[in-house]
């Protein structure tokens, strides 16, 4: 087994509770969809969020609402580049696996542009 990381990001609505907690579940749950991924697998999750996005700390509903409580989750504020993506959530899924296991990232809405 190794470790390897799945990124992903997405664009936020809106600075709310309820859209930070639509787009952490919905991102989470096609990164894991994608992948294949159980919470047996993951190490760690790493979660990002520009400035503009301080309603509520997105791990929090992935914990709660989509019941992974036995992975360590961190949320941090994104590096505040100039003409960066603003509203955006951005995570790494750190994940022990196969060496021959190809990650699938995804990028949704507006974040797509991140891999255009």
């Amino acid at each position: 087994m190794i470790t390897k990381g799945i990124r992903g990001a997405i664009t936020v609505d809106e600075n709310s509770e309820e859209a930070i907690k639509n787009a952490a579940c919905e991102l989470f749950s096609e990164i894991i969809r994608q992948n294949n991924l159980t919470e047996e697998k993951v190490s760690h999750v790493l979660f990002t969020v520009t400035k503009d996005l301080n309603a509520a700390y997105p791990a929090k509903f992935i914990r709660k609402d989509l019941n992974w409580n036995k992975t360590a989750f961190m949320c941090v504020q994104e590096a505040d580049i100039k003409n960066s993506l603003p509203m955006c959530l951005r995570l790494l899924v750190v994940m022990n696996c196969e060496e021959d296991f190809e990650p699938r990232y995804v990028y949704l809405k507006g974040a797509k542009n991140l891999r255009a």
